[in-house]
């Protein structure tokens, strides 16, 4: 069975890098004389639309939002005292933090926000690693909102307080 049918118009799905989208359409268009299914996905965020491969969005990352059983999971990690990347200099730590951000997984992301809100706590960021940050916080709390079922704020005050 293919990718097709995986997804329905209407869903909520998380592309990685990119976060939570809505399938507002499957549509089939004719590439280089083959026919290819996709999915449009438009990016709550930021509105941008995304033409993701039905035959390939599994392999692309394309995944359904998380249960509320892993969203605590994911919370449990940002409250954990663990850093994940000890590595130095900062890029080389960077290009780590980036990579789990593209990994997709949520537990990666809570882990790349949890080292970056300590390091804040001890030192200034740097403008890479602010952003960083901003990127992991945007894609968990849409995330975990949805998985929760919980306001963006409510969710919010819950991360501010695992940090306090």
């Amino acid at each position: 069975m293919g990718a097709q049918g995986v997804f329905k118009i209407g869903e909520k799905a998380v592309y990685p890098a990119h976060g939570v989208g809505e399938i507002t359409d499957i549509q089939t268009r004719s590439i280089g004389g083959r026919e290819r299914t996709f999915y449009i996905i438009n990016v709550l965020e930021n509105g941008m639309k995304i033409m993701v491969p039905t035959e390939t969005a599994a392999a692309a990352g394309l995944r359904k939002v998380i249960s509320r059983k892993e969203a605590k999971e994911v919370m449990a990690i940002l409250k954990s005292d663990e850093v994940a990347v000890k590595t130095q200099p900062w890029n080389r730590r960077y290009r780590e933090y980036m990579e789990m951000l593209k990994s997709g997984s949520p537990q990666e992301v809570a882990k790349v926000m949890r080292d970056l809100v300590r390091l804040k706590g001890d030192k200034d960021l740097s403008f890479g690693e602010r952003r960083l940050l901003e990127t992991a916080r945007s894609l968990l709390i849409a995330e975990l909102t949805l998985a929760l079922k919980l306001s963006e704020e409510a969710i919010e005050k819950e991360i501010q307080a695992l940090f306090a």
